[in-house]
């Protein structure tokens, strides 16, 4: 693995370039973009799961950190703004076909929960993507918009003002800090639970997931459609897979959404009976699953 770096507008984008098994810098390889959900960094699952088995099966991978997040540059910090998640898809591409070993057109996309969101927005106009695949994807936007849209563009008003005229930015979490706190804040729901025991223990916390996130940016999030035109644009192969255990995330719902909009010709729909939304993330019961689904999805559209 080597930590490299590629450019979005004015800043460096981080990320783990993984290689091949006998690497042969003379030959052309596949190359999969590997994207972590919200919230998330590339050591957890879209790199250290996903990015660590698709090298096994002989691809070069991609897993990169968000811009304004992790290890990534970016200012304002902890930035969640979608239009920019979705530029840094094209500018790994770019990045991609600067390699002498990398097959440009042998070129595929894996997304993460939100990270899968983005994939498929991006994918939809980077046709140097030639095959997609979404793990639990969830529409960031549609999260927010049942989450009190309005009550929440109000807030956002309010403290871009107060910002505006000289206030403290306010950083809040996406999640409770801890089990502790979602048990007194009576969270029960699945995914909320499970999103916890991730990102908060030792499970898979890591200090580029720092449950960090920067209020006043949230604005664009709200009014952003990360499946908009996807049954005009999205064409290129496409897999998309979920688990049969819905939760307040909505990735069920959201997997089933995406495959019945895109327009691509070729596209198929695994459900993992028994797993949970976090289940996919790195459980291996679960996770082989999708991974044997991706071997033979991305071996015969890559």
């Amino acid at each position: 693995m080597q930590s490299v770096r590629f450019k979005n507008r004015s800043w460096d984008v981080a990320a783990d370039l993984r290689l091949p098994k006998d690497f042969d810098p003379s030959k052309k390889y596949p190359a999969i973009i590997c994207a972590h959900p919200i919230s998330s960094c590339k050591e957890q699952t879209s790199g250290s799961i996903y990015g660590e088995r698709l090298t096994e099966q002989g691809y070069v991978t991609l897993a990169f950190d968000a811009s304004h997040q992790g290890e990534s540059g970016g200012e304002p910090r902890y930035l969640e703004d979608p239009a920019t998640r979705v530029e840094d898809f094209r500018c790994a591409v770019d990045h991609l076909v600067t390699l002498d070993y990398v097959d440009e057109n042998r070129i595929g996309c894996l997304g993460v929960c939100g990270g899968g969101g983005y994939a498929a927005n991006a994918t939809m106009t980077e046709h140097r993507i030639k095959a997609l695949v979404t793990v639990v994807a969830a529409n960031y936007g549609r999260i927010m918009r049942e989450s009190g849209a309005i009550d929440t563009l109000e807030a956002i008003s309010r403290q871009r003002t107060a910002e505006a005229r000289g206030a403290e930015p306010l950083i809040t979490t996406y999640i409770p800090g801890s089990p502790e706190e979602r048990e007194q804040a009576g969270a029960t729901d699945i995914d909320i639970v499970d999103a916890v025991e991730y990102y908060r223990t030792p499970r898979s916390q890591d200090p580029n997931s720092p449950n960090r996130l920067r209020f006043s940016g949230l604005d664009a999030a709200v009014g952003f459609d990360a499946f908009h035109l996807a049954e005009v644009l999205l064409t290129q192969p496409l897999q998309v897979i979920v688990g049969d255990v819905p939760g307040a995330f909505g990735s069920y719902r959201d997997g089933f959404e995406l495959f019945n909009r895109a327009r691509s010709e070729k596209k198929d729909i695994l459900v993992v009976q028994g797993a949970s939304h976090y289940d996919l993330y790195d459980r291996p019961e679960y996770t082989d699953q999708a991974l044997r689904k991706l071997e033979s999805f991305f071996g015969e559209n890559l």
